[in-house]
């Protein structure tokens, strides 16, 4: 069986094995975060980030496209 690579949507970085990873699932109403969890990974529309500092920038360019 072939492991699902996951890609940071800030910097590109990969990892079969994605540990401290953070999860968002968002629209443009809505943004949620979650711990990393295979579910929430595989979820549709679901974005993948290397940590907790990548997950905040996206974060606040959220806030900027949607609020600002």
């Amino acid at each position: 069986m072939i492991d699902t690579i996951f890609r940071c949507e800030i910097c590109g970085t990969e990892s079969d094995n994605p540990v401290r990873w953070v999860v968002i699932d968002c629209t443009s109403t809505h943004l949620t975060v979650h711990r990393w969890s295979n579910d929430a990974a595989l979820s549709p529309g679901a974005r993948h980030y290397c940590g907790e500092a990548h997950a905040q920038v996206y974060i606040s360019r959220w806030f900027q496209n949607y609020c600002g």
